[in-house]
């Protein structure tokens, strides 16, 4: 005899086989809402990932400008005085002719007097070995760059020609220019230790910027190696570069001044100092400029 299920069992198993339905029912609707949140990723990340990746790269490529910026920002404000005082343009000692007589006393040698003679051995052998093989390991204020025959002889005709004063030819991009500054650079370091500092102008941010990183790539320098205390300052205002000198001649140092090629015209304060290189642009290079 046969027994027929209680209807207790009955709606027990009536009632497990709806839960089991139900249960494939969410597990299925869970599926598709984990499609759609994989879908709507998706396109999140193809509408602005690609947005914000290229912005983090424009970030990221400013970084060092912006950086350097402000570093040049702190310059101006320690150069900054509430009185105003007259600047008094001082004549080089170049501007005075040279005392006649049967027995002139020597002058001293050194950039004050704006000429090179006794030093004109070691500046000649330290360009001739510019023009070897780069040394990649300088250390650095070394020259770690090739100088070519052309900006070696840029180079003594400043030296010895013009005594350290005066405008030479651009070599025609300014990354070119900083090596000849650099190899300038490394030589009077040689001659005076750290009792000089290289003052360069250049009225644009992006200028500077270029200024920057072909210095440090040529001598081998640090962020830190410029700025107000240390070997290099860079200026976008001939006023404060000017300032500056001034304070550093008051502590019996001496400014090196660079003039960027972008420079269409040098302030008559400038040319009081005793040592600096302006480069004159072509057309070419004045025309690329213009971007800026």
């Amino acid at each position: 005899m046969t027994d027929d299920p209680s209807p207790e069992q009955a709606w027990s198993d009536l009632a497990l086989t709806e839960l089991r339905e139900r249960r494939e029912a969410l597990l299925q609707e869970i599926g598709q809402l984990e499609t759609r949140r994989s879908q709507i990723q998706k396109e999140i990340e193809t509408s602005f990932a690609g947005q914000a990746d290229a912005m983090a790269r424009r970030i990221k490529g400013f970084q060092d400008y912006l950086v350097g910026a402000l570093q040049d920002l702190a310059v101006a404000a320690e150069q900054v005085e509430l009185v105003p005082q007259q600047l008094l343009v001082q004549p080089s000692p170049l501007d005075h002719p040279a005392p006649t007589g049967t027995s002139p006393e020597p002058a001293p040698a050194g950039p004050t007097t704006g000429l090179f003679s006794q030093d004109e051995a070691l500046i000649r052998e330290r360009l001739a070995g510019f023009g070897g093989q780069p040394d990649f390991y300088a250390d650095p204020w070394q020259l770690r760059r090739t100088l070519d025959p052309g900006g070696a002889a840029l180079l003594a005709d400043w030296f010895f020609s013009q005594g350290g004063r005066g405008a030479q030819a651009s070599c025609g991009s300014r990354s070119r220019n900083a090596l000849v500054a650099a190899a300038a650079i490394a030589i009077l370091g040689e001659l005076y230790g750290e009792r000089f500092q290289t003052l360069v102008l250049a009225s644009q941010p992006e200028r500077l910027g270029e200024w920057r990183r072909g210095l440090q790539d040529c001598l081998g320098l640090e962020r830190e190696d410029f700025g107000p205390s240390s070997g290099i300052v860079l200026f976008e205002r001939a006023d404060a570069l000017v300032e500056r000198a001034d304070r550093l001649e008051e502590r019996n140092e001496l400014p090196f001044i660079v003039i960027d090629a972008g420079e269409l015209t040098i302030e008559v304060p400038i040319l009081q100092f005793p040592l600096w290189l302006t480069f004159a642009a072509g057309p070419g290079e004045i025309d690329s400029d213009a971007a800026y």
